[in-house]
């Protein structure tokens, strides 16, 4: 069933390689109401250092989002991105719902908001049946792609999925037979599993029977869920990666990723500055992830003056262990090395 919107689709956007940035939702204090106004600073903020966005993801609070909350931010974004002439930026969205029929409602409602394609996790709640059944995970991805109005990215996340993890194999088969699929994003972070996707959806054989839906000259995106392995993915034929990283440091990890992708074309002196700054980056994002959304949302504050809580329950950190973290070596190291680049 769909969710009757037949409002015009948004103008279709090419989703390229490179690094997307899964944006907090802000909320103002005491009210826990959304924070327009942060949000849109920040996706015009990432957008003027090459970082695409992604909204309403985990570390946009998407389970936390009312459905009219989530076409808000849209169309927040949208507006913010369009003044700042923006205009080929696409919006990724979070739609992942509880089940088929919800996670379709949801893809349509975010096309009729403005966003330029969708990103579903696995359903999780039911995990002990799901986990084993293939056929059914492979159904859900199927039919969600043929029912939505936009492109549709897989999300591959165990620790929020209830420990499903989609093999390689299948994601392959699902990359075959599913033209409006247009990536996948692997938060397993599993370096093997990327390589054997990526080896398949480059080869030109591949983009040649399997075009994708609105863009057949555009790859399947493989897209790593940290920023820690972006110089080996690069290497392996990955096309970048959604890290939370992104929100704090977004000119270190774009320059990571041209760097490693010059590196690929046979320049050795860019793979050397390409190890030293994945080096900085793999430490902070070790520590920086460790403290979740509410860390991250901390450091954007100390870093551009908003940020702000989670809802609850998420908890808010420490202020013991935000001091902490604000002066860790590695979140220093990083924070001196995006000065140095934005200067």
């Amino acid at each position: 069933m769909s969710s009757g919107i037949s409002a015009p689709l948004p103008r279709a956007i090419q989703l390229m390689p490179g690094i997307i940035a899964p944006l907090p939702t802000f909320f103002l204090p005491e009210s826990e109401d959304l924070d327009l106004d942060a949000l849109e600073k920040h996706v015009v903020f990432l957008a003027r250092a090459g970082v695409r966005p992604l909204l309403a993801g985990t570390m946009g609070e998407g389970l936390h989002l009312a459905h009219g909350e989530r076409t808000k931010i849209i169309q927040s974004a949208r507006k913010a991105l369009d003044a700042a002439a923006f205009w080929d930026t696409p919006l990724i969205v979070g739609a992942g719902g509880g089940s088929t029929r919800e996670t379709v409602v949801l893809c349509e409602e975010i096309a009729a908001a403005g966003a330029n394609a969708a990103i579903v996790i696995t359903p999780g709640y039911f995990a002990g049946v799901l986990a084993n059944h293939r056929r059914a995970l492979k159904d859900f991805f199927v039919e969600v792609a043929e029912r939505s109005p936009v492109p549709v990215m897989i999300y591959n996340y165990p620790a929020a999925s209830g420990g499903i993890d989609l093999d390689s194999d299948l994601i392959i088969e699902l990359a075959m037979a599913c033209p409006n699929l247009c990536g996948v994003k692997l938060t397993c972070n599993n370096l093997g599993k990327l390589t054997r996707i990526a080896a398949t959806v480059t080869d030109p054989s591949f983009l040649k029977m399997h075009p994708r839906k609105n863009f057949p000259n555009i790859p399947f995106l493989v897209l790593g869920g940290y920023a820690d392995t972006i110089v080996s993915s690069t290497f392996v034929h990955g096309h970048g990666a959604i890290t939370g990283l992104a929100n704090l440091a977004p000119r270190a990890l774009v320059k990571l990723f041209e760097s490693s992708v010059t590196a690929t074309k046979q320049q050795p002196s860019q793979l050397v500055e390409a190890q030293e700054l994945q080096s900085i980056i793999a430490r902070a994002d070790f520590t920086i992830a460790k403290a979740s959304i509410s860390g991250t949302k901390f450091l954007i504050h100390q870093l551009y003056g908003y940020g702000g809580l989670p809802r609850k329950p998420l908890p808010p950190i420490d202020p013991e262990d935000a001091n902490r973290l604000w002066q860790h070596p590695h979140v220093q190291e990083l924070v001196k090395t995006e000065r140095e680049l934005s200067g």
